[in-house]
């Protein structure tokens, strides 16, 4: 990247940047650029835009598609991430390429009195305006879907570093979609034992196919979990709700500490394409989405 330079005799005015240096000032750019077209979003949803919008170069695609294995996949991301950002992806949806935003708060832990252990508190349901007879109309077209999910986390103040999978994080949250054999009650009752009735089982489900990384990444560590989809459109129709749930960290076990009864906040930002064939995703969906008008 061609940028300024500090003058000196005979140096001239411009020099070349690159690596990390370069990037940082970019992402800052696309970040400035979305709070501009937006200057309502949450850090959570421009941090979530930011990360959804980006995509593999040709070089990158390359190794992906060559990997053999889920763990070979996870090893190219930690190499990787997910691409290259693009502020276009970012701010706008495509008619064939919709993307839903949901910014919503969660309170993670409750315990029983004055106990020091918690437990999970609540899990959040978004059923998301979907193009549900467009996609049924498309029958076994191949499509895809990406689904980001962005938080902050109180980092331990304590030095015990990173010994443990749940010492840094205050808390973690974690998605779920809902699959093509199920109907909502029984998509809420296998990610919420709270709706189910006493001694009820979810129902038993084979791990899904279709996700690129696969739920071990969807619960890596960290505050910033996304994975891509490729499937039928007939079976994209069925998936329109997510469910956003809480899994363990500090503040769980740390009574004192816990912010859980002020909530925290989290984005979960959704998109659907159709890459091969031209089909309207968007007009339908901005149909069902009440304009808000303010006076």
């Amino acid at each position: 990247m061609l940028t300024t330079r500090l003058q000196r005799p005979g140096e001239g005015y411009f020099t070349t940047t690159r690596d990390t240096s370069a990037a940082t000032a970019q992402v800052a750019a696309i970040a400035g650029d979305i709070y501009a077209a937006y200057p309502n979003l949450r850090p959570e949803t421009v941090r979530a835009l930011i990360v959804h919008s980006a995509q593999w170069t040709d070089a990158m695609q390359a190794r992906f598609d060559g990997a053999e294995t889920k763990k070979k996949l996870v090893n190219l991301l930690r190499r990787y991430g997910m691409g290259v950002p693009s502020l276009d992806r970012a701010v706008y949806s495509a008619s064939n390429a919709l993307t839903l935003i949901a910014e919503a708060s969660i309170h993670p832990y409750e315990r029983d009195g004055n106990a020091n252990d918690g437990k999970v508190r609540e899990m959040n349901l978004h059923q998301l305006p979907w193009p549900i007879q467009q996609l049924s109309d498309l029958g076994e077209t191949p499509v895809i879907m990406r689904v980001t999910l962005s938080y902050f986390v109180e980092p331990n103040p304590s030095s015990r570093g990173w010994a443990g999978r749940y010492v840094y994080n205050s808390h973690g949250l974690r998605f779920a979609t809902r699959r093509p054999e199920e109907n909502i009650d029984s998509f809420r009752q296998r990610i919420n034992t709270r709706a189910r009735a006493d001694g009820e089982k979810p129902l038993s489900l084979d791990t899904e196919k279709g996700w690129l990384f696969g739920s071990d990444q969807q619960k890596a560590p960290g505050s910033l979990h996304t994975d891509i989809w490729n499937g039928t459109a007939t079976d994209l129709a069925s998936k329109e709700a997510v469910a956003v749930y809480p899994v363990a960290g500090w503040w769980k076990n740390r009574r004192l500490y816990d912010q859980s009864d002020k909530g925290v906040d989290y984005s979960l930002v959704v998109s659907i394409e159709s890459p091969t064939v031209e089909v309207d995703l968007w007009t339908p969906v901005a149909r069902q989405i009440a304009t808000v008008i303010e006076v």
